[in-house]
């Protein structure tokens, strides 16, 4: 007979039926119908299954395991060296009652994140959810339609699908384990979570893989992984389709103390969908992420309506006094997400001495992004600047033809605003728009627009050393720059190539706008290879072997 070890390693085949016989003293295997379950759907199956984990927790561990079967059920309470093992035909039914969700003192028990749960554990080792059965918080008994007067078209690209609905008092999130050690939840389907769906708090050695979550679009703040202060952490193989952030690192501590450090985690072979994020660092962020990698994953919409497509494909926020450094992110590929890349530094919650937190040593390689609608951007704040950034074989095509009026709009700095890929409108360029950024390198970055764009591909204010290396982007109408620098110093651009037609390539601003070096380029065909403002010296820009005219 399999234990619980073998049940959870990786390529293990499902528990075999289990019969009632199985069930005895000394087998490792409590089967929730031997302890009063009816598994019928109209049963409050909550007790049994309850009263299953704990004799299995009596025992010394094992499996409590549900056969086929729906289990109407409030809030379960996992123990240590208890695995919940869902064999397929199983289904674990969330009550539509929320006083059959017993309260689970910490969180505020009116926050998105609350007290009451279907699965829930806490101060537990050895802790396993898995099988191929499922997990059905039927989430929309929580929802009702909002009321709202839905926006024009012309604002369809800053909607989001679940305005349409507000929360009603709910379980959230569906799945909570705090301060766990050695968690595995493995294979299951989890869908219609009320709210927040699955959230490993302050846990050590954490391994997700192969799960499926599956939200509708609608759903408000139904999150598909919240970690939150955990490390040590392996996410693989999961599908997340939500109605808000698929995958999302937290850093707050709502159950007391000051935030553990996030650090240790790689999440790779994913595929993410919904309408908002597809992985976001953020909100909150009060403490600190080191070493994250995401790795060889796909991010994605079908062709919805602007407001049920992803906000962000990618988006690192620190704006409540934290600290972001070491993330790499590597073999990406993006369809219809708005805005592809968003990095963000900015100051909602600041330190005790008014700054804002850190944001540096990202590295970002290897993604293809189509159907963009929004600007990639990297910005901070004045005098307090994103660092260390790298971009590197990153191709975006976008869908949006901008207009030369954006061009010149001011953008608002907006540092205690909620960030949000979309929170500065319409932007000046239609590839990347950096500013406050210090120690940027775009390294083979090809930018693609509808006829007519009529924006740079990049546009730069107040950045710091700079370096553009094979930089292509799409032929611009009009007289814009194919780069646009503003306040920039230190910038090198090499090995770039200007798109048929440009009349310039290169437009500087700004009076500290000094020591920029263009050499190399293939700037064939360009009227104009720099266009200086009158408020740069002519010396601020030095040419060197370019190809032109």
């Amino acid at each position: 007979m399999l234990g619980t070890m073998g049940i959870l390693a990786a390529g293990t085949p499902a528990l075999p039926a289990l019969t009632l016989k199985n069930s005895k003293p000394g087998s490792g295997i409590f089967d929730v119908k031997a302890h009063g379950a009816a598994g019928d759907g109209r049963t409050l199956d909550t007790k049994a299954v309850n009263r299953a984990i704990a004799a299995c927790h009596a025992a010394g561990g094992g499996v409590v395991y549900m056969p086929p079967g729906t289990y109407l059920s409030g809030t379960v309470i996992l123990r240590s060296n208890v695995t919940l093992y869902l064999e397929a035909g199983a289904t674990l039914l969330g009550s539509r009652t929320l006083s059959d969700y017993s309260s689970q003192p910490g969180p505020s028990p009116k926050a998105d994140a609350n007290q009451r749960h279907l699965v829930f554990a806490r101060d537990a080792e050895n802790v396993g959810l898995a099988g191929p059965g499922r997990i059905d918080g039927q989430g929309p008994a929580f929802w009702a339609p909002s009321g709202r007067t839905p926006p024009p078209a012309s604002e369809a690209w800053r909607d989001v699908a679940t305005y349409d609905w507000k929360p009603l008092p709910r379980p959230s999130p569906m799945l909570e384990f705090y301060n766990c050690k050695n968690l595995r939840i493995e294979d299951v389907r989890i869908e219609n979570s009320p709210g927040w769906t699955l959230r490993p708090i302050q846990c050590d050695h954490v391994v997700i893989r192969g799960i499926a979550v599956k939200n509708p679009v609608i759903g408000p703040n139904t999150d598909g992984i919240d970690l939150t202060c955990s490390r040590n952490v392996f996410i693989s193989d999961c599908l997340v389709e939500t109605g808000d952030d698929a995958l999302c690192l937290k850093s707050e501590s709502p159950y007391g103390g000051e935030p553990r450090v996030s650090k240790n985690i790689t999440i790779t072979n994913c595929v993410l969908t919904g309408c908002c994020n597809g992985l976001k660092f953020g909100t909150a962020t009060r403490g600190v992420f080191e070493n994250v990698a995401f790795t060889n994953s796909v991010i994605f919409n079908d062709d919805v309506p602007l407001n049920a497509r992803i906000i962000a494909g990618i988006a690192l926020e620190m704006v409540d006094g934290g600290r972001l450094e070491g993330v790499v992110i590597s073999n990406i590929r993006m369809q219809r997400a708005r805005t592809p890349i968003f990095i963000r530094r900015g100051n909602r919650s600041p330190r005790p001495d008014g700054a804002p937190g850190i944001l540096r040593g990202v590295m970002i390689e290897n993604v293809h992004a189509t159907g963009a609608i929004l600007t990639s951007s990297v910005t901070g704040l004045p005098g307090f600047d994103v660092e260390d950034v790298t971009l590197s074989n990153i191709r975006i095509g976008s869908e949006e033809k901008g207009l030369a009026s954006w061009v010149e709009r001011k953008i608002p700095e907006l540092p205690g605003s909620y960030p949000e890929a979309r929170m500065f409108g319409r932007l000046p360029a239609y590839g990347f728009y950096c500013r406050h950024v210090k120690g940027l390198r775009l390294n083979h970055v090809e930018f693609h627009a509808p006829a007519a764009e009529e924006r740079p591909a990049l546009v730069c204010d107040d950045v710091r050393d700079l370096d553009v290396d094979g930089l292509k982007g799409a032929a611009i109408a009009g007289t814009r720059a194919v780069v646009q620098l503003m306040q920039t110093r230190r910038a090198f651009l090499h090995g770039c190539s200007a798109p048929p037609g440009v009349k310039t390539f290169l437009e500087a601003r700004g009076d500290r706008t000094q020591h920029i070096a263009l050499a190399g380029n293939d700037l064939t065909g360009v009227e104009q290879t720099v266009r200086l403002g009158a408020d740069v010296p002519k010396a601020a820009v030095t040419l060197s072997g370019n190809a032109d005219k």
